[in-house]
């Protein structure tokens, strides 16, 4: 087993700036929007960018520290990206055996290590053949294969699945959730893809401009989003405001719902809600239900069988799930005005964290 990872990195070019910790054998999820600096942060622990100050170290061993800086290939850290970048030249197997080869381990020891991960991956019907007689899948388990041959203490999984099909990347996924149960190293995941954060991580950060804004539990994130990115990534709409004693107060509209805790006047307080919990009117519903917003209708785009109807209300986007045919029934169109009903039992309104 692996010792806790540390890494405390700055880098000014690109700009990243945060303290991390994961316990050995973990899995962490990293999700950010583009340019939030997850890629930099894969580099910097991979060895293939060098920070402005910091230090980094797993377990006893410091990899990045005053005058100490370990090169890639002596980390003991492994790192698969979209494309396996598998050696065109060698067969599968002698791609899985290159780094245990490398590592001038007993040919034995070699030939076991190569033998166990090529079954691991289901590839050993694969083993003589070269990249390019590949699917694409099959490709990326001889390239995940060939990275846990390595017997890296840290491995880095930089959006391993985003060039496959989905079917493909569905059966990678569950293969891999496999594979990581063992808790033999500690993994890092940067992906776009909130299956693949659920299905095999044990928590996430979120990254954005350089710098950690949220981290916890996965399931937390998403049920309690910190930002819009967390709340896109769950499916929710999310509206920040303040406490007003009796609803979160966004300036031009206010919601109720449920909270655990009473706010002070004053409090910032935020709203996550479902777009099904929002129902759209042309007129003023009758009833007088608690939050009736009125909103400018947007874009109309398919979500599965379902519209989802992005409005305006304010400055902020609030997304309501509705039928095709309750779309053609209110003639729907952009910039059309409506208002929106939203169910306040199912409003979840918390404190940022």
């Amino acid at each position: 087993m692996t010792g806790d990872l540390v890494a405390e990195l700055r880098s000014e070019v690109p700009f990243l700036d945060l303290q991390l910790t994961v316990p050995a054998g973990a899995t962490v999820a990293i999700l950010g929007p583009n340019g939030a600096g997850k890629s930099t942060l894969m580099n910097l622990l991979a060895g293939l960018l060098k920070p402005t100050d910091g230090s980094l170290a797993v377990g006893e061993r410091q990899l990045i520290g005053p005058k100490v800086f370990v090169p890639p290939h002596k980390r003991g850290v492994a790192m698969l990206s979209q494309q396996g970048m598998l050696f065109p030249h060698l067969t599968v197997r002698q791609n899985v055996a290159f780094a245990p080869a490398a590592a001038h381990l007993p040919r034995a020891e070699v030939k076991a290590r190569t033998e166990r991960w090529l079954v691991a991956v289901d590839a050993i019907d694969l083993a003589d053949r070269k990249p390019a007689q590949l699917s694409g899948g099959q490709a990326q388990r001889v390239s995940l294969a060939r990275a846990l041959a390595a017997d890296p203490a840290l491995l880095l999984l930089d959006e391993p699945f985003s060039a496959l099909d989905v079917d493909v990347a569905q059966r990678i996924r569950v293969l891999l959730r496999g594979i990581l149960a063992d808790r033999a190293r500690t993994t890092l995941l940067v992906t776009h893809d909130i299956a693949d954060a659920v299905t095999l991580a044990d928590s996430a950060i979120i990254l954005s401009d350089g710098k950690i804004v949220d981290r916890g539990p996965v399931r937390e994130l998403l049920t309690s989003p910190a930002n819009q990115f967390a709340a896109q990534l769950a499916g929710l709409n999310l509206v920040a405001g303040q406490w007003d004693g009796d609803a979160l107060d966004a300036g031009s509209f206010g919601i109720t719902g449920l909270t655990d805790t009473r706010p002070a006047v004053g409090d910032p307080v935020m709203a996550a809600f479902s777009p099904a919990a929002v129902a759209i009117y042309r007129t003023p519903p009758v009833g007088s239900p608690r939050n009736v917003v009125k909103a400018v209708v947007a874009r109309i785009v398919p979500q599965g069988d379902l519209a989802r109807v992005d409005t305006g209300v304010g400055p902020q986007t609030v997304a309501a799930a509705i039928t095709w045919a309750a779309v053609a029934d209110l003639g729907l169109v952009a910039d059309d005005e409506v208002y929106l009903v939203i169910k306040a039992s199912e409003v979840t309104l918390y404190r940022p964290r």
